[in-house]
Parts: C-alpha cells; structure tokens; sequence
C-alpha cells in the first residue's frame, strides 16, 4: 500500500500544489487546513509523515509537534518542517518541538521528494490496527454494465436491471453510476444533492470506511439504494482518482446482496482495475453495424485481458424504432457471440418513468420491457447458483 503523507498547511496553494506533487510521486495525501484540524486529522488518517507549516494562525506548527509527541500513538511518525521561517533559532525551536527535518520554503521539488524519500525509509512506522489490509468479507454479486462507445443505454440498463433485482427479486440492491462528471441517474431518480460520491472520491486516501461509503447512498422511494455520479463536467478529472475510486469499492459489496455498476463506455484504466471485481459483465450493444463492429473490439479486449467467456453477457438494446436496424439473425451473424437478452424499443415508457422519478420497471411492471429485465435477471441468477 503507498505510504500517506498529511499536510498540515494553512496556505491552500501549498496543500494543493504540493499535495499533487506527492501524489504524482505515488503517495496518498490527506491535508488540514490548520493545526486543530491537522491533529484530528493524524487521529484519524495515521499517516507515515506528516509535512508541517509553522506559521499557521490560533495553533503553530511548534505546538502541533509538541503535542504529537506527548502522544504514544504518534510520537513515531516523522515530521518534516516545510516553512519560511529560516533563521538558525527557528531551526533549533523546530527540531527540539519534535521535527525529524527542516526545509526552508521555497525549495525545489526534488529537494522535497528526497528529503520525504529519505525520512520514510529510515522512520520506524507507526502501528496500526489491523483492520485495513484485509477488505471486508465479499456479500454482494456484483455486476459490470459496459459499452463499447457512449450513448446505447447503459445507465438505463443498470438501473432497470438494480431496480427488479431490487423489487422484482426481493434482494438488496446498489445501483452506482462509475464514470464521474457524466451522471444522469441521480436527477432521473429525482435526488437532490449529487456531489456525495465526487466529494468521497476528493477526499479520500487510500482508506474509506463502511459509515461513510453508506452516508452518501441515495434511497429510492422503491428501497433501491444508489451511488449517482456527479453530472459537474469538471469533476470529470476523477475518473483517474483510482485509489479513492478502489478504497470506495473495497467496501461497496459488504452493503447489499446486488451490487450493479454502470461503468459508462470503454476501457479506461479505471474500468481495467475495477472490472475485474465483476462477477458477470454485460456488454451493450445496438443494432447497427458500427455499434456492433466497435463492441466486438471490446469483447476481444475483455477477453484478452483474461475475462472468462462465461462470464460476458452481450445485450442487444435497440433505443429507437427504425427500419435501419439489423435484425437479431444479422446481429448474431455479425456480433459471432450469443445474444443473451434484447431490449425492444420504448422510449415513452423512459420518458414518462422518468417525468415521475421512477424507474421503468417500477412505473409499468407488466409492459415488455419488464419482462425483458425478467429474462435476464432469470440469467444472473442461475449463473450465481451455479457459482455458489
């Protein structure tokens, strides 16, 4: 696991150019803005160093160090003064408050990374409990909804498909929708507040309990529980915060006995750590040439990143009613893959379930579109009986 390293700076340009610094070195970084929040913070994030300013208001960084020492469960952890204040008297005060190491701001980036280098090889670490290596035992059979390329549904499908494993079956289900910036589920579901999952994904570092995974679930008036991506364009960044990202999904599958994940479209690295997690993988795909010519790369990058066949559905989802798409023989022919389930078009039923904040399923539960996600609930769970 990479070592963390707490800033403790009230200037923010410093926690933030600093921090990404680090970060891209591969270190995990947690911040505080001010001393009190910087000694709850080691409380609470157990770092290996801890990079402290000393002018900071109400509390400096002297007295910060003072009183991590006084304190078994800390007195270990190193401490590098990162500062302005040079004089020699600083210096002494910082080293006999308890620093390890003093640099004078400005320094430049490779001085930093050697000193920060240097302290975490020779630091005795601190000891931790032992619960965080071992993740939580699995519950939940999770399930991967995948396309090739954006716009054939796959927010759709994973949320039809969690809402009647959800109600239709009885069980337990998460919906979470992966790919940040692009979400769509949470305001189709009516839920205000959607920044839950993108504020989880800034924060955290390398560890994120149950508690607070389970704060930022929204819950459907059906019982369906949902993690929405934010729809802020910008927050489109943190589709590379990829240890926050697997520090959240280490514990999603303890919370239900579904878990379905709507990754969006293709195979970011992202998607490449998470997927393997799925217990099955459906890939989506339309009824026209090039959708299925560009699913077929898809397939044969699963498969050649060591995806099992058995465990890749493929779903023919036909969005729109034209003559223009193939039929199921062509698709078949074309695709060279079985067709596990199709979805017939019915984009009314979508508008108007989503006019009442409701899912498709729910709002008309003995139209054809139901029956469909029937079918291929009928599908996962034989599959799961099979692996159990």
């Amino acid at each position: 696991m990479a070592e963390k390293i707490l800033i403790i700076d009230d200037d923010l340009d410093t926690l933030r150019l600093v921090g990404l610094m680090l970060q891209k070195q591969g270190y995990q970084i947690a911040a505080a803005s001010n001393g009190k929040q910087g000694l709850i913070k080691v409380e609470e994030e157990v770092p290996d160093l801890i990079l402290l300013d000393v002018m900071m208001p109400d509390m400096d960084g002297y007295e910060v160090a003072r009183r991590l020492r006084k304190e078994p469960e800390t007195a270990k952890i190193p401490i590098l003064m990162f500062t302005a204040k040079s004089q020699l008297d600083d210096k002494v005060t910082g080293f006999e408050a308890g620093a390890d190491d003093y640099l004078t701001k400005p320094t430049h980036p490779t001085e930093l990374q050697a000193h920060v280098k240097a302290l975490l090889a020779r630091s005795v670490k601190p000891e931790k409990a032992v619960e965080e290596d071992t993740p939580p035992a699995k519950k939940a059979f999770t399930i991967g909804v995948i396309s090739a390329r954006g716009g054939l549904g796959v927010s759709s499908i994973s949320l039809n498909l969690g809402s009647y494993l959800n109600t239709g079956i009885g069980e337990e289900t998460i919906v979470v929708e992966l790919p940040s910036g692009f979400g769509t589920i949470g305001r189709d579901l009516g839920f205000a507040d959607l920044g839950g999952f993108s504020t989880l994904l800034r924060s955290a570092s390398g560890e994120v309990t149950s508690g607070e995974v389970a704060e930022i679930l929204h819950e459907h008036e059906s019982g369906l529980k949902v993690l929405p991506a934010s729809e802020e364009p910008r927050d489109a960044e943190l589709g590379s915060a990829l240890s926050q990202t697997k520090a959240i999904f280490k514990v999603l599958p303890s919370l239900s006995e579904f878990l379905v994940v709507d990754f969006g479209a293709g195979l970011s690295s992202l998607n490449q750590a998470l997927l393997p997690q799925c217990d099955l993988i459906i890939v989506v795909v339309e009824a026209f040439s090039n959708s299925i010519e560009h699913s077929k790369l898809l397939l044969a990058n699963l498969f050649e990143l060591g995806f099992e066949k058995e465990k890749v559905l493929v779903a023919l989802n036909n969005r729109i009613r034209s003559e223009m798409l193939l039929s199921m023989g062509q698709v078949k022919e074309k695709i060279d893959y079985p067709v596990a389930v199709t979805f017939t078009p019915a984009p009314e039923l979508y508008t108007q379930a989503v006019r009442q904040h409701r899912t498709a399923v729910l709002h008309e539960p003995e139209s054809m579109l139901t029956q469909q996600f029937t079918n291929l609930a009928t599908i996962i769970l034989e599959y799961r009986a099979k692996e159990e």
